[in-house]
């Protein structure tokens, strides 16, 4: 049965969607590869500061596209209104081939590893687990977009308030035990082309921990007066996790030094670890399940309505047009979302696959945030709730930031960027293919 989903989203719950679908395993694992990229704490620190700012460029950005358009579908809607129904489909046929089903499948596995803190897991366990991770979120989702993100609220606070309060023990009882770490380098003894292209480097990282705050676009269908709280919402997320970022990479320098930070491999809990104890460790352990369950919540909060959208459009499977009649939620978009990470988790691939063609997500960032362009000119009298601050620089900035992380990664995995831009393309046949059936209904409902 199709019908339109329920409005029941705040501003409130857009804050937390962003904030708990950005924050997963990244911002405990990740900061000593950007010191080691970075090669000083300070510069380290201004990387994560600055890649934060970035983000927030962007989010900006969509807050307009979002406030003026707040339809399910997001990214989609905008890249289908500003260039055509065709390039719209190649974004979503990516996203749900590898790019969101696969991102879903990370989750899923790194959820499995780290219960093996807790409990022995055969490979055939492990991936058991994940699967049933996918399974709970997906039944939580298709139960009530309401229940759904009412848990992604509490397990947002929970992990964030854990970040904070974590980074703040550490800064106040860190100094002492870092105190051996004074010689550690803090800033580059004078800026040369390479202290520029380890920072470039460093960046390249930090906006992938940010990247997931655009997943909320695909939800401004739910959201309850989406004029005035979309563009509040997506905005007041993305400059929280700045905050919480740097302040927990400074708690982190500070309990182990730069060095320290540099090279440890789980920074979160060797800081906690070597402050508070071994027993911090172990129950950060299980901070981590909580956030890793939340961002695989915060994904299958939004990403299935991406779907739903090009269902309605009749360019994907009818099927996942359908809204439950009584949950009223995209209920045939979830089951197929999980379905699909499923299938990727138990084939083992995923992580690979998404080597090849998540650089490409960036560059339907950079498409989409330029849409804002094509509406202005088009629309230069239309009613816009929420303006852009600082257009169109602001806007511009954004896109050279995401143009560079493709270029990057071009540069850099040639041959992976390839074959990455090959299943992409695999999205032109199967549009066609949409596009002829689609055509072929319209002629079989006309009257006669």
């Amino acid at each position: 049965m199709t019908a339109s989903l329920r409005r029941t989203l705040s501003q409130r719950d857009l804050v937390l969607i962003v904030v708990g679908t950005v924050i997963g395993s990244g911002i405990f694992l990740t900061p000593g590869a950007v010191v080691r990229a970075s090669g000083s704490g300070g510069v380290a620190l201004l990387v994560w500061a600055i890649g934060g700012v970035l983000s927030l460029l962007g989010a900006l950005t969509f807050a307009e596209l979002g406030a003026a358009k707040p339809e399910s579908g997001g990214l989609y809607a905008y890249l289908r209104d500003a260039f055509g129904p065709g390039v719209a489909f190649v974004f979503g046929w990516t996203m749900f081939l590898v790019i969101g089903s696969g991102a879903l499948a990370t989750l899923a596995a790194a959820f499995a590893r780290y219960a093996a803190a807790f409990l022995p897991l055969s490979p055939w366990g492990a991936g058991t687990v994940s699967i049933a991770m996918i399974a709970l979120v997906a039944a939580l989702n298709i139960r009530g977009t309401r229940q759904s993100a009412d848990v992604q609220g509490a397990a947002t606070v929970l992990k964030a308030g854990v970040i904070v309060l974590l980074a703040v023990l550490l800064i106040a009882t860190g100094a002492a035990t870092a105190a051996g770490a004074a010689s550690d380098p803090w800033w580059p003894e004078s800026i040369s082309i390479g202290t520029l292209s380890g920072a470039l480097t460093g960046m390249i990282g930090v906006l992938w921990a940010y990247e997931g705050w655009q997943y909320v676009t695909f939800s401004a269908g739910e959201t309850v007066d989406p004029q005035r709280t979309f563009a509040r919402g997506i905005v007041i997320g993305t400059a929280l996790l700045i905050g919480i970022y740097v302040l927990a990479n400074a708690g982190y320098m500070s309990a182990l030094g730069v060095d320290g930070v540099a090279s440890s491999e789980r920074v979160a809990s060797d800081a906690a670890a070597r402050v508070l104890g071994a027993w911090a460790g172990k129950l950060l352990a299980g901070i981590i399940l909580v956030s890793i369950l939340s961002a695989a919540n915060g994904l299958m909060l939004t990403l299935p309505r991406l779907f739903y959208a090009m269902a309605r459009d009749r360019i994907f499977f009818a099927k996942l047009a359908d809204v439950h009649p009584r949950f009223g939620t995209p209920a045939a978009a979830i089951l197929g979302t999980g379905a699909w990470a499923s299938v990727l988790v138990l084939s083992g691939t995923f992580e690979q696959l998404l080597t090849y063609v998540v650089f490409m997500s960036w560059l339907w960032f950079a498409l989409a945030a330029a849409a804002i362009f094509a509406y202005r000119r088009r629309e230069p009298a239309a009613h816009r709730p929420f303006r852009t601050p600082g257009y169109p620089v602001t806007p511009a900035l954004f896109i050279f930031a995401a143009l560079v992380i493709v270029g990057n990664t071009i540069v850099a995995q040639p041959v992976q960027s390839l074959l990455g831009v090959g299943l992409a393309a695999l999205g032109v046949p199967a549009y066609l293919v949409w596009r002829s059936r689609r055509a072929v209904s319209v002629e079989v409902t006309a009257p006669s």
